[in-house]
């Protein structure tokens, strides 16, 4: 792998960008979508979160390949009750793009005394609960989209008000197998267990519109399994490239053989990264590509075999001049000249955070 040119894709002062992913068409349009929420640290906030509640989800497009991006992002979605985040592409082997997210809602008083359990840290004196997962559908290229979608809730997952389901949700790829079906990993926080996450996997035979649980992809017990993206082997093999907490920021891998009804042990990649996304090239070949929230701060990745099995190739530094460590959350593709775009958000010296992206030639 050679590391190509880096662009600027999305940035505007009065917004925090952040959480991309990236489509390519079949018509060789580049769609990047992303959570778009007001940059508060101009009207006198401390920092920048990841919590807010006008955040919601948009996208911008390049007809060329990605020399160059349209200026105002098209909407995607704004939740109606809540802020949206990480909104995950995927494009269907029919046109159809699908596009995966989960919501953040501002608590009143009354509501952070009556659902303790629910509550993030305070972000600017406020609040949040859980509000789950959610998808959207476009049938024209992103220009429209229908839902939300609300995926069912995963049985034992924890709530937090009565009779208020938690749906399904995860920030990762989406995979439609060689059956056509599509398979996502979720991440569910099992009931009275504070802080703790395991995955299960939902496959859909509609297309996104309906979801069936099929098993339990892992459970980390005291190592914090979330985000999750997914990629088919040639072999067929399902594999799963999963960020961790408590786990010195190792990211493990976990396979099944016969499309997610069982899965094996999890393994140590031994990769540090957050999170991961995963591309599966012409060749067979997995473009492995990952932020990395330690000094210096930025977005790596590396080649994997076929079969997901070598974690041990060299590491490519894609950026390494991140401001701090709210950075990453890479994704790529393969766009129609044969170049990898991996796209993520960034800052320099804690400045606006804004996408990015940078192209990998492969010699």
């Amino acid at each position: 792998m050679r590391k190509g040119e880096t662009i600027l894709i999305y940035e505007d002062e009065a917004f925090y960008a952040a959480f991309p992913s990236i489509v390519s068409r079949p018509d060789g349009e580049l769609l990047v979508a992303f959570r778009r929420a007001p940059e508060r640290r101009r009207y006198g906030a401390p920092g920048c979160t990841h919590c807010d509640p006008n955040s919601y989800l948009v996208l911008v497009r390049s007809r060329d390949l990605g020399r160059s991006w349209s200026g105002e992002p098209e909407t995607i979605h704004a939740h109606p009750l809540a802020g949206s985040q990480d909104p995950c592409l995927l494009q269907l082997d029919d046109g159809a793009l699908l596009c995966s997210s989960y919501a953040w809602m501002l608590l009143p008083q009354e509501g952070i005394e009556r659902a303790a359990a629910a509550v993030r840290p305070s972000v600017y004196g406020w609040t949040f609960t859980f509000l789950g997962g959610y998808l959207m559908r476009s049938f024209d290229a992103g220009h429209s989209w229908e839902g939300p979608i609300l995926p069912p809730q995963v049985a034992d997952q924890d709530t937090y008000f009565p009779g208020i389901a938690i749906p399904a949700m995860n920030r990762g790829a989406m995979v439609q197998g060689r059956d056509g079906r599509v398979y996502w990993a979720v991440a569910t926080g099992p009931r009275g267990a504070s802080q703790h996450t395991r995955l299960d996997l939902l496959v859909s035979s509609t297309w996104g519109q309906e979801w069936e649980h099929v098993s339990q992809i892992a459970d980390g017990g005291t190592v914090d399994f979330n985000e999750t993206s997914l990629v088919e082997t040639t072999a067929g093999d399902l594999v799963a490239f999963v960020r961790t907490a408590q786990f010195n920021d190792h990211g493990v891998v976990v396979r099944s053989p016969d499309q997610g009804r069982t899965w094996g042990p999890w393994q140590d990649m031994g990769v540090i990264g957050h999170p991961y996304h995963g591309l599966t090239l012409p060749d067979g070949r997995v473009f492995l590509v990952y932020g990395y929230r330690h000094e210096p701060y930025g977005v790596r990745a590396r080649l994997l075999d076929p079969e997901c099995t070598d974690f041990s190739g060299p590491e490519l530094v894609l950026r390494d001049d991140g401001g701090n460590g709210d950075l990453g959350y890479p994704w790529a593709c393969l766009t129609r000249d044969g170049r990898i775009l991996a796209v993520y958000y960034f800052n320099r010296a804690d400045g606006t955070r804004h996408i990015a992206g940078t192209f990998v030639d492969l010699e």
